[in-house]
This record gives C-alpha cells, sequence and structure tokens, in this order.
C-alpha cells in the first residue's frame, strides 16, 4: 500500500509537469479543451484517479478550468501584476511567514467548517490524501503537492467553494518547505516530518470525527507551528550571515 501510494505521487507530479509544458509551449492554445480524463489515462498510462490529480495541480496554478459537463480548458494565463500577492518574495522567510499568518486566519474555520459539513466520500478524500503525504515522505520524496492537496481536500469538505479558491489564488507554492526550497537543497529531516504528520493526523482524526473545536485547535496549532518554526529559522539565517566582530 505505501508503495502503491508514493508511486502514485509520483505519477501525478509526472503527469502534471507534462501537461503544463505542453500548454506553456502551445500545444494547447488558450481556449482549447484538454483531453478527455479517459484519452489522458490512455495517452500517458495512468490511472484516471492520478489524472484528476494532475489536472487539479494545473487548475491550482490557473492554467485549465474544469467546466461542468464541457470537460477542461486551458485558461489566458495572468499578467503576474494583475494576480493578488503578486509582490509576495517567497524566497525571504518573512515572507512565507506573513502568509501563514494570512493562512491561519482563514484556514482555522476551515478545519472546524469541514468538521460538521464533510461528507462521507469527502472525508474519504482527506484520509487518502494526508496517507500519500506520509507515504512520500517515508519513500523520501518531495510531499509539497501531496501536502497541499490535503489542505485543498480539507476547504473542500467544507461544501464552500470560496475557501477552495482563496488557497488555490497562494497555490501550492505556500507550503512553506516548497516556498523556501528546503526539499531542492537538502532532504527533510525524519523527526521534522514526523512532527508535521502527527499535527495533520490531529486535523485529519478531529474532522474525521465530527469535532469542530478539536480541529480548529489542531490546525491553529499545525500552521502557527510552522509560523514558529520559519520565524527561528528566519532568525537563524541572520545570524548565520552576521559578520563577526
Amino acid at each position: 500500500m505505501r508503495g502503491k501510494s508514493a508511486t502514485r505521487g509520483n505519477l501525478v507530479v509526472n503527469l502534471a509537469t507534462t501537461l503544463r509544458d505542453q500548454i506553456e509551449h502551445g500545444e494547447y492554445d488558450v481556449g482549447n479543451r484538454l483531453p478527455t480524463e479517459a484519452q489522458l489515462s490512455e495517452q500517458h498510462g495512468v490511472s484516471r484517479t492520478v489524472v484528476r490529480e494532475a489536472i487539479a495541480a494545473l487548475r491550482s496554478d490557473g492554467l485549465v478550468e474544469p467546466r461542468q459537463g464541457a470537460g477542461v480548458f486551458v485558461l489566458r494565463r495572468q499578467v503576474p501584476g494583475d494576480l493578488p500577492f503578486s509582490d509576495v518574495d517567497l524566497n525571504r522567510v518573512s515572507s512565507v511567514i506573513e502568509m501563514l499568518e494570512l493562512r491561519t486566519a482563514v484556514e482555522v474555520e476551515v478545519a472546524g467548517l469541514a468538521a460538521v459539513r464533510r461528507s462521507p466520500a469527502q472525508e474519504e478524500r482527506i484520509m487518502e490524501c494526508h496517507e500519500l503525504v506520509s507515504e512520500l515522505a517515508r519513500a523520501g520524496a518531495s510531499t509539497s503537492e501531496a501536502d497541499f492537496a490535503l489542505h485543498l481536500a480539507i476547504a473542500d469538505a467544507t461544501n464552500n467553494a470560496r475557501f477552495r479558491e482563496f488557497l488555490e489564488i497562494l497555490g501550492p507554492k505556500l507550503i512553506p518547505r516548497r516556498a523556501l526550497r528546503s526539499e531542492d537543497a537538502a532532504p527533510v529531516s525524519g523527526s521534522y516530518q514526523s512532527l508535521i504528520d502527527a499535527e495533520h493526523a490531529s486535523i485529519v482524526n478531529a474532522i474525521v470525527e465530527g469535532d469542530a473545536d478539536a480541529a480548529r485547535l489542531a490546525m491553529r496549532r499545525h500552521l502557527e507551528g510552522s509560523t514558529l518554526r520559519y520565524r527561528k529559522l528566519l532568525w537563524s539565517a541572520r545570524a548565520d550571515t552576521a559578520v563577526p566582530l
């Protein structure tokens, strides 16, 4: 089961990258419809679940838009200056902290609403996403995309589409490990990943149990904990670059 989940996560990333490159190089023009799930599944030799998750990643990047009963269409990319938060510099830890504080203000309530509004299918999706994050971490693979998918699944469980839209504006780059490119620079330590996994588990368990207060508390601890960890990183980085007297 672990190997299967990790493999699926890698397939999602690979397919999303392939489709993103095809769109950016004009193989699919703005306004064109992408091949159907079945066609993409056959073309790339992957399951429909992998196709759906890859499309979700493209949607979060503003590259495509699913239209009910019509398919998935390529969007005209917005000029960066027109996008919200376009002046955020994600190479600065201080900017990441600012965005984590914003996420905390929103996602604490998202977790509480998800606990009382989720459907059985949404509950299952949240659990699958959490399992995939854990499996990828144990396999030593990048967890950023899967981590973002987990937060999107929780947002979907509120049954208020505006919460997903908000998170998609921020995008998966706002998962701090990706924003700071630590996964590109060095592997995430086992103890750190175990801490993140435990925090995710607390959120997921509270939602599954329908405990809105516990879900809000667990999400607050997770995001405020992330803010504290990256604040410490900021000060550590400054200390490392200080000129000795």
